[in-house]
């Protein structure tokens, strides 16, 4: 009998680092598909309409939060609904439910003391889970306000490179565990994982992603074999 594979989903005991273990690299991927469609441009948020502007590249958005430079706190859009209004904190409040249901602090406290580095690590987490494209940090007098993008003209990267480079870059500089981040990764993905005792294996169209492990679960080496082969 074949196995299931288990489907990633947020489990009881979760704690935030092992949400952003499961979710942030596939939020990361997002993040690039938008960064390659806006390039340098600075986005243009209208919270009347429900929108940020690049250039002729209008998307809808939902407020997640906003960061105040000065005091160097978060505060999520759930808290502010007076400011936003309820159509534009659905996102924020379908995150502040988790936090609420598996006691994840950083979901359902109003306000973080958080650097902005803080704040993207929040919100790479977050676009995932709400099946949202990415997302964008609207700057002006003082104030970083995150918000989450929908759009078909988003398109995705499915290379091979791209999967290698992108989980690379994730376990690099976010605080996660790396074997869980690739499991969760390739699976959401839709890629086929194949797990060993030192290394874990993406099988991506005729391609193989394989990362080796430590004992402790520290990545030692990412390769690539096959038509992605380098």
């Amino acid at each position: 009998m074949k196995k299931i594979e288990k489907a990633i989903s947020i489990e009881e005991d979760d704690s935030f680092k092992t949400v952003l273990s499961k979710y942030g690299a596939l939020g990361l991927d997002k993040q690039e598909n938008l960064s390659e469609l806006i390039g340098e441009t600075v986005g243009d948020l209208d919270i009347e309409k429900g929108t940020v502007r690049f250039g002729e590249k209008v998307f809808p958005v939902q407020i997640l939060g906003f960061h105040m430079q000065e005091s160097k706190q978060w505060s999520w859009a759930w808290d502010s609904e007076e400011i936003f209004g309820r159509d534009l904190i659905q996102g924020a409040l379908e995150i502040k439910a988790i936090g609420d249901k598996f006691g994840i602090a950083e979901f359902n406290t109003p306000i973080l003391n958080s650097t902005y580095d803080d704040c993207h690590t929040l919100a790479v987490a977050c676009v995932p889970i709400l099946k949202m494209d990415g997302y964008y940090a609207v700057s002006e007098d003082g104030i970083d306000i995150f918000v989450a993008v929908k759009s078909d003209l988003i398109k995705e990267n499915n290379t091979v490179e791209k999967f290698r480079n992108t989980y690379y870059t994730f376990q690099k500089n976010f605080n996660i565990y790396p074997k869980i981040a690739f499991e969760a990764y390739t699976k959401l993905k839709g890629y086929e994982f194949k797990p060993h005792d030192e290394f874990s294996l993406a099988k991506i169209g005729e391609s193989r992603v394989m990362a080796g492990f430590t004992d402790r679960g520290n990545v030692t080496r990412i390769l690539v074999f096959g038509d992605g082969e380098e």
